[in-house]
């Protein structure tokens, strides 16, 4: 809700500097647009791409081959464990004075940001669903679900860390939200952003 207030704080403090600009016809107020770069900053941190699914694991101790011994071991010793959980996860870029900023020249701007990544990663234990099927010769064991859920949490965690979709898109929404910012200088001016100094051409 914080980071929401302030992206309607800057997003209508640009709004009013753009209108003044245009009133009055200020180059000091357009010049002051180009190179604040703490909006641009603030612009590129809040834009965050938001994620939500659901986390799948299944472990077992028996293996499906239809086999006798494997049949045999099904009905008394077998420990099979399912568990659902849905996750939120969160993909943007961590902004310091050393990894952003901004160039502005007479004909273009140049905006560094560094490679987005996940910045949170979340379970919605209250919604998990659990379903197991045991052996005859076994029991009820609390502490098999804790283990699974540990190992389902690194796991898609892992994955999340490593997913190109996600992070392609994260670079778009920034990417987009801050070509939405200097578009009305981009007659006259060409916009480069540059992920880790990486330019960055899909700006739709």
């Amino acid at each position: 809700m914080k980071r929401f207030l302030r992206f309607i704080f800057f997003t209508a403090l640009i709004i009013l500097v753009f209108w003044l600009g245009k009133q009055f016809g200020s180059k000091n107020v357009n010049q002051s647009i180009l190179s604040n770069s703490l909006i641009v900053r603030e612009i590129a941190e809040l834009a965050s791409l938001e994620v939500q699914g659901v986390a799948n694991i299944k472990r077992s101790n028996i293996e499906e081959d239809g086999s006798w011994s494997s049949n045999m071991k099904k009905a008394f010793l077998e420990n099979t464990i399912w568990v659902s959980i849905p996750y939120q996860a969160k993909y943007g870029v961590d902004i310091s004075e050393k990894n952003f900023h901004v160039t502005i020249s007479d004909k273009k701007i140049v905006v560094n940001l560094p490679e987005p990544h996940l910045l949170s990663y979340e379970l919605t234990v209250d919604k998990m669903e659990t379903a197991n099927r045991k052996g005859w010769f076994l029991f009820q064991d609390d502490e098999t679900y804790t283990d699974v859920q540990k190992k389902l949490y690194k796991t898609s965690r892992e994955q999340l860390e490593n997913n190109k979709l996600y992070l392609s898109q994260s670079k778009d929404k920034i990417a987009k939200i801050i070509k939405q910012y200097y578009q009305p200088f981009l007659a006259d001016h060409q916009l480069e952003i540059a992920f880790d100094n990486t330019a960055y051409n899909p700006l739709n």
